[in-house]
Parts: C-alpha cells; sequence; structure tokens
C-alpha cells in the first residue's frame, strides 16, 4: 500500500487542533449528533457568535434543515480580539471575515436589519424584505452600544482628545496609536467602565493593567498615575479571583474608585466627568467629580437592541428591566413567555452572566437542544448552569483566567483546573493568543464546538 503523506502547515495545524480542543471541552463534536427528523422554519436573528453558532448547530443536527438567519453585517468579528489589537499584540486584519463565508452550510442568509417581531403572530419586520414568519425563533442580536450616553462623545470622534475605546473595531485601532503616543510621555491615565451590563465585564481592567505594563517596559510609569473608575460596588464580583487581582492593583498602584460613573468628557480640555456615590450615615449621596486626563479609556453604556423592547420581548420588571434585556429562563433559555416558540441566548439574554464568548459557546449546545426538544414538541431538559469566562489580561505575557457558574464558583476547565488560577498564568496568554482566535473562526461558528 502506498503512503499517504499529509503535509499541515502551522496554521492548518493551529485550526485543526484548536476546533479538535474546543470540541473536547465543550462536550460537543460533530460525530456525536443526533439528527432529529423535527420539521419547522427557523428565523435565526444575528449573525454574531450566537447566532452563527445556534445555526451552525441547527443544521448538522436537523435531517431537513429550513433555517433562515437575519443580520446586515458585512463582517464576522473575533470580538475579544479587540483588545489585543489597542495593545498591539493583533493586527486589524487578522480579527474579521466576510460575513459571507460564515454564514453555515444549509442556512438562507438574509442581508437585512431587523425592525420588529410579533411573538404572537410568529413573524419578523425587516427593514429591506419585510415580513417574515416563523415557527421557531432564535433571538440573538447581540446587544446595542450607544455611544452617545457619555456626554461629549460618540463613535466617530473615538480619539478625539486622547478619548479611546476598545469597544469598536475602529476604536481598537485608535487606541494603539494612542496608547503608543502616551507610552512615550506618559501622564495621567484614567480608565472607566459603564453603568449597564456590558459585553466583556473585564475589558475594561485589562486595557487599564495592558497601560501599565506598557508604560513600565517604556520607562514612563515612574512619571504617570493611573486610575481605574467602575459603577459598581466592587472591582470584581467573582470571590475566588477577587483578592488576587485587587493585589494586583495595589501593587501597580492604581486606585480604584467604586461606585463612580462616567457622564461626560470635555475632549478639547481633556477633563472626564464622574457622579460618584458615596454612603453617609446609610444615606446614598452623589458627588460631582471631575478627572483631567493625558489618556481616557471609557466603556459606552449597553443594552438590548431598541426592537427587542419594543416587541415586548424584554423582562418588565427585576435587575435586568432598565436595559431591555430579553425574557430567558436563565437554564433552559427559552422565553417564558413564548415557551413554545423562541430561545433566547448571547448578549441580549437578561440572565445572571457575564456577555463573554465563552458563555455564548457553553449557551449555544443547550440552546440547539431545547429548540429541537421544542421543535418535537417535547419540553427543553437541557440545562446552562451559567458558566462564563473572562481571560482579565494582567501583563504581556500573563493573564488571570477567570470560569465560574451561576453562582460564582470556579469552574475551571482543563487542563488548567490542574494549575492554580487564582494567580496569572502563562499558559492563559498563550490560550489567549494563539488559540481562542481560530478556535472561534474554526471550532465554535462552524458548529463544530
Amino acid at each position: 500500500m502506498k503512503r499517504i503523506r499529509i503535509r499541515l502547515t502551522r496554521r492548518q495545524f493551529l485550526r485543526l487542533t484548536a476546533a479538535a480542543g474546543i470540541a473536547a471541552a465543550s462536550g460537543l463534536a460533530l460525530w456525536k449528533i443526533t439528527r432529529s427528523r423535527a420539521k419547522g422554519k427557523v428565523v435565526v436573528i444575528g449573525g454574531g457568535t450566537a447566532g452563527l453558532s445556534v445555526a451552525a448547530q441547527l443544521s448538522l443536527a436537523l435531517a431537513e434543515p429550513d433555517i433562515t438567519l437575519i443580520d446586515p453585517a458585512d463582517r464576522q468579528y473575533y470580538q475579544p480580539g479587540f483588545t489585543l489589537i489597542a495593545a498591539g499584540v493583533y493586527t486589524p486584519a487578522s480579527v474579521w471575515k466576510p460575513q459571507a463565508d460564515c454564514i453555515p452550510r444549509g442556512v438562507k442568509w438574509l442581508k437585512d436589519a431587523v425592525l420588529a417581531v410579533d411573538p404572537d403572530k410568529k413573524s419578523v419586520r425587516t427593514r429591506v424584505s419585510g415580513e417574515i414568519a416563523y415557527d421557531f425563533l432564535v433571538l440573538a442580536p447581540g446587544l446595542q452600544e450607544n455611544w452617545t450616553g457619555v456626554e461629549g462623545i460618540t463613535r466617530e470622534t473615538i480619539g478625539t482628545g486622547d478619548a479611546y475605546s476598545i469597544y469598536d473595531f475602529e476604536g481598537a485601532q485608535k487606541t494603539w496609536l494612542g496608547l503608543q503616543a502616551f507610552g512615550k510621555k506618559g501622564g495621567k491615565g484614567v480608565f472607566a467602565d459603564t453603568y449597564t451590563k456590558h459585553k466583556c465585564g473585564g475589558a475594561p481592567k485589562k486595557i487599564c493593567l495592558l497601560t501599565d505594563d506598557y508604560l513600565r517596559k517604556h520607562g514612563t510609569r515612574d512619571t504617570s498615575a493611573l486610575s481605574f473608575h467602575t459603577a459598581s460596588k466592587e472591582l470584581y464580583d467573582v470571590p475566588f479571583y477577587t483578592p488576587r487581582l485587587l493585589e494586583i492593583y495595589n501593587e501597580r498602584n492604581i486606585p480604584i474608585r467604586l461606585q463612580t460613573r462616567l457622564t461626560g468628557v470635555d475632549t478639547a480640555a481633556k477633563k472626564a466627568f464622574f457622579q460618584q456615590t458615596a454612603i453617609s450615615n446609610g444615606v446614598a449621596k452623589i458627588e460631582r467629580v471631575t478627572e483631567d486626563y493625558d489618556f481616557l479609556h471609557f466603556t459606552p453604556p449597553q443594552t438590548a437592541p431598541d426592537f427587542v423592547r419594543q416587541s415586548g420581548l424584554s423582562w418588565t420588571e427585576g435587575p435586568f428591566a432598565a436595559e431591555g434585556w430579553a425574557e430567558t429562563d436563565k437554564s433552559t433559555l427559552v422565553h417564558p413567555r413564548y415557551a413554545s416558540s423562541i430561545i433566547c441566548l448571547g448578549d441580549v439574554a437578561g440572565i445572571p452572566t457575564s456577555k463573554t464568548s465563552a458563555a455564548i459557546r457553553k449557551q449555544a449546545p443547550i440552546a440547539t437542544q431545547n429548540l429541537i426538544r421544542l421543535m418535537e414538541g417535547k419540553a427543553p431538559d437541557a440545562k446552562y448552569n451559567g458558566y462564563a469566562a473572562c481571560p482579565i489580561i494582567t501583563q504581556y505575557g500573563k493573564l488571570l483566567l477567570c470560569e465560574f457558574d451561576y453562582d460564582k464558583k470556579p469552574q475551571t476547565s482543563f487542563p488548567f483546573n490542574l494549575l492554580d488560577t487564582s494567580k496569572e498564568l502563562r499558559a492563559g496568554w498563550l490560550l489567549k493568543v494563539h488559540i481562542l482566535k481560530p478556535l472561534y473562526f474554526y471550532g465554535m461558528i462552524t458548529g463544530w464546538a
């Protein structure tokens, strides 16, 4: 028998090992999928991480899939890479692919924007194509970044007056330019998150700590002052990881301002305006604080897309109502009021976990399995435990790998459960920089994991 030799490039090797690794870690592999003969027209709203992942998994699991995915975007971004663009680790071209190349085989892509959903009539209204009927709906449109939520700033003015944000592809590139200039002179760096739930809650912390390390590497940290402002009552709310994170900020001499919300920026004068809540004798007192800056990183307020709230799909009370997050059963990911036809997942879902791609990786198989159960006329029985992960980069070459569930207890994945993840890890940096991106493009959104 003639021996067949297969040569793989390093890139191909990484793609294959990444796909295999994430499939094994998630418990979902292509060859383990049991095909269902359930039928029905499935409409997926959203072509991001959540929408593509479920669409791909459904196309593999259904014997006769009838799936329409609605999304207007031309590109598919690996958004966790925006932080690394801002730090000079990734090139901008390396974090995106044409959306057309990412649509799963057998899925119809409607390049259009959703304006409304009528869950009683089971129809979706789009800007161009009009009414689209469905039997089952996957609600995964992501979230809405409200760039005018901070006075004096818009998406178009990111970078003006050295006010930057990595929550935007162009903004991440401008942040890298700003960081290089800041690193040469040093000065006063101000970093702020926002008062709403937001995509990748660790991102504002990451860019703060990366900036600190960048200044140290360029010899300007001693002449600089950095501060981190959070609208939350604590820096981080996962007890296993919080102590070390607090130590890092203390060791780096970065003061943490709690319950401090950025309300406006004067980019011409380089002043940031905050609303700080202080408790005195049990009474909340709001103070106005102004900070001069040489380098500012801000986070835009974020909500569910307008059409979700306007369609009556949002929570009307409780902690997820104010920002309009979609009403979602936190275990089954089914919409409680439309439990026979709507599944919610991803950033739009009003559930008590972080809005990260790692969380979606665990949600997608649950959503897929439960949607198929609904299509088969059965009760959903797959359960999501709230798993989320946030690799908080603490310096170039190391990060704090935070994995946890709804109860904020560690849920460390193999092989990192063999290491002490309460401390920074070099291995976590290698995972973040070299594995997760190919794993996203060739594992998650293809339905392999």
